[in-house]
């Protein structure tokens, strides 16, 4: 082994990488899987030297690096990787987003190898008379309005949300609790009903894939779709953090949509020019899964968001939210919302289920109708 990765920086390695979860079963014999080992950390290595020197460059995957088999060995290194890097945060930059606000190396690092992976998975077809179904565990906060945080328990959710193009008035289907929820279009009193098109409110598959997959394009686009929104609900530009806004509105098409690979590689790629973006090490989901975090800080609402990703195969677990400083919520590390998204499907008809094929019966909703913006991730979340 080059013997850059001998003394503190390889012990700082080991160490980190005890954090992780165990590799899963090696059909490698012992041998090959260090041989493996020894070619990934000297690119590692040379990858660090370049750093230093010049812009960081696009790794070789180590996917074409390592067989099958040696895949939970090369998730735990590329976690290594990333949390090692030099990964102290700047403070979020006035301008947002743009060609010299990025994240730090770390994150950068394995917000790349996570959209590698992302763009591997299967595309699918999704036709506008289907149902994208999305199953997840949410834990809330259903204390009152910057108040006391008071955490429900993980809790089952479902939402079918429809494929049309639109404008349409019924947007999908909540499953919570026991009831049927419709989320619709909310309609003012004595004004014609108007749907609401595909779109970031509604990011239906074939919206997702129509998105530019170029990373700076892609982020100029999601500016812009932020912006009209934010005009629409007269928010003041004062109130407005344009780095955060994006994070979060990236954070909220990935967890209840069916993404298209290249579309969610592109996301993933533009996050890491988001400045401020950086690597918790140690994330649990609301299913109690642990993986690794790509978050960032909210320095106005005093909170942390990160998306969870799998220490050994970086797909996508869930979500969590945390204080990162003492509140009227509560004390810094307060665990203010989390989620983990159990299965995504495509179905014929509303309240189909993946496992069964057949539509499911059940006690009809007795609240509202969900109105407003019919974004179901939205909803989920009352703190």
């Amino acid at each position: 082994m080059n013997d850059r990765t001998s003394g503190p920086d390889r012990a700082e390695r080991e160490q980190l990488a005890r954090l992780l979860p165990a590799p899963a079963e090696r059909d490698l014999p012992p041998g090959r899987l260090l041989h493996h080992k020894d070619n990934l950390m000297r690119l590692i290595d040379q990858d660090g030297a370049r750093a230093t020197a010049r812009p960081r460059p696009r790794l070789l995957r180590p996917a074409v690096l390592l067989p099958a088999a040696g895949l939970a060995l090369g998730g735990v290194l590329l976690t290594t990787l990333a949390v090692t890097a030099q990964d102290s945060a700047p403070a979020p930059s006035a301008a947002g987003t743009g060609a010299h606000a990025t994240a730090p190396r770390g994150a950068a690092v394995l917000l790349d190898r996570i959209a590698s992976v992302a763009e591997e998975s299967g595309e699918r077809t999704v036709t506008g008379d289907q149902f994208v179904y999305v199953r997840t565990l949410q834990t809330r906060n259903e204390g009152v309005f910057d108040g006391p945080v008071k955490l429900t328990e993980p809790r089952e959710r479902e939402v079918w949300m429809a494929q049309k193009a639109g404008p349409v008035i019924d947007v999908g289907l909540i499953h919570e609790d026991g009831a049927y929820v419709p989320i619709e279009v909310g309609v003012p009193d004595g004004e014609t009903p108007v749907g609401q098109p595909a779109g970031l409110g509604r990011p239906t598959y074939a919206w997702l894939a129509s998105l530019p997959t170029d990373p700076d394009v892609l982020l100029r686009r999601l500016s812009t779709e932020i912006t009209r929104d934010q005009d629409a609900r007269d928010t003041p530009a004062e109130e407005r953090d344009r780095a955060q806004d994006t994070f979060d509105a990236i954070g909220e098409l990935l967890r209840e949509t069916l993404m298209p690979p290249r579309t969610a590689a592109a996301l993933y790629k533009a996050a890491a020019r988001i400045p401020g973006v950086t690597v918790d090490p140690d994330a649990v989901d609301a299913a109690g899964r642990r993986g690794i975090g790509v978050a960032r800080d909210d320095t106005r609402a005093g909170w942390r968001t990160a998306w969870i990703f799998d220490s050994a195969t970086l797909g996508y677990l869930g979500e969590r939210s945390y204080l990162t400083r003492d509140t009227p919520m509560g004390k810094k590390g307060t665990l203010i919302n989390a989620s983990a998204v159990m299965e995504r499907a495509v179905v014929d008809t509303l309240r189909e289920k993946p496992t069964t094929g057949k539509p499911t019966t059940g006690k009809p909703a007795t609240e509202r109708p969900a109105a407003g913006r019919p974004t179901a991730g939205k909803q989920s979340t009352t703190t």
